[in-house]
């Protein structure tokens, strides 16, 4: 071959490794309901890290493909399942941990991908545990573990304790037990998509505890937040809950139901870190708002995805080498502290934070000290992968 016509080849090798076809993430969220505000901070943080890289992660091309489970199990696994059809091999997004477990099977089934931006719910922790089943953000119960010792710290003695009657409620309520040292007074179970809470106020008034903790998401917490403040007893029975339960968008929405909440966390917007700030800067400017928990979760999990395609630039293929680069989680989490432990779940830091007013009046998430450093979940000793 000549020198000429060696030189056209390499010179058409750039172009050729351009025309590469994107990696396709199937992103499946919760994008109307009440709980709809959820998905869109979920889209809105990935497409942010997407938009930062030029519409790649880890210098890979990636095409987003996003579709609504509308908080219905059925439709998530339906989603699924067409998305498989079309040869999709990498999966995150799902913001509720019913909708998770059932669409989770299919996604596992295929030998493709998940890596979870919000649930981590227990069954997939340890027993269930799977090579291909990532979480970027927390296992259920260790947020409320993390509450639980929060509550001891805070000297609370007697507590009644409130979550909806699902797979992340349920992993909420055991999570607090397992660390809580007071006594429960009361432990009570709720609907998903409750909005009245009367009934579960005057059993909390008749059970006259110290405090309370409850985990209710998106629009119920919105509700409950606004109850217990009008009911009066927030001024005398102090509220203790997971972030999830009073994010940035519910505290617009319940106005000053917030101030003084007590709430575990792994970030919020006063983080102090370079990458946590620049983050909270650029989602502001893009969006107009405050990024909450989910969003903070969502860029952290694109960012990780990012350090798995960058390994394997792109070829999912190449399996084991993409999730032993998952597992080293190369990347700048925004939440500061971050490792993947032996059944993929996070090892991380969590936080006592405390709503309150800031100089401008404006009502925040003001980290009081940590609680718990490299935290494991109570799982990973269950899990062998094989």
């Amino acid at each position: 071959m000549n020198v000429v016509a060696m030189g056209a080849i390499v010179a058409s090798l750039p172009a050729m490794a351009q025309d590469k076809p994107p990696v396709t993430i199937g992103l499946i969220t919760t994008l109307s309901t009440p709980a709809g505000y959820i998905g869109e901070d979920i889209r809105d943080a990935f497409n942010l890290a997407l938009k930062e890289e030029g519409g790649k992660l880890g210098g890979v091309p990636v095409t987003l493909k996003v579709e609504d489970d509308a908080l219905k199990p059925a439709n998530g696994k339906q989603i699924v399942d067409k998305m498989l059809g079309d040869n999709i091999k990498l999966y995150t997004g799902i913001n509720f941990s019913n909708v998770l477990m059932a669409a989770l099977p299919s996604v596992l089934g295929a030998n493709a991908f998940y890596v979870s931006n919000n649930p981590g719910p227990s069954p997939f922790a340890g027993e269930k545990c799977n090579p291909n089943y990532f979480v970027a953000s927390y296992q259920n119960d260790a947020f409320h573990e993390a509450a639980g010792l929060a509550a001891n710290e805070l000297g609370f003695k007697k507590m009644v304790i409130l979550a909806p009657n699902y797979q992340a409620g349920r992993d909420a309520l055991e999570g607090f037990k397992r660390t809580y040292k007071g006594e429960i007074a009361g432990e009570i179970y709720t609907k998903l998509d409750q909005t009245d809470f009367s009934v579960e106020l005057a059993r909390i008034k008749s059970l006259a505890p110290e405090a309370i903790y409850q985990f209710h998401p998106g629009g119920a917490g919105i509700n409950f937040a606004k109850q217990y403040a009008n009911s009066g007893m927030s001024t005398s029975i102090p509220m203790v809950i997971p972030s999830f339960s009073m994010d940035a968008r519910m505290i617009a929405a319940t106005g000053n139901a917030a101030d003084g909440v007590y709430a575990s966390a792994l970030w919020t917007t006063e983080t102090d870190n370079s990458a946590s700030k620049a983050f909270v800067e650029a989602f502001r400017k893009d969006y107009g708002r405050d990024p909450t928990i989910y969003a903070a979760q969502a860029y952290d999990t694109a960012h990780l995805i990012g350090a798995g395609l960058k390994a394997v630039d792109g070829d999912l293929s190449k399996d084991g080498d993409f999730r032993s680069a998952l597992r080293k989680a190369d990347f700048t989490a925004i939440r500061g502290n971050f490792k993947m432990g032996s059944n993929q779940h996070p090892i991380q830091d969590y936080y006592l934070t405390k709503f309150e007013k800031n100089g401008d009046g404006k009502i925040v998430q003001k980290i009081v000290r940590k609680v718990a450093s490299d935290y494991h979940d109570a799982y990973a000793s269950k899990c062998s992968m094989k």
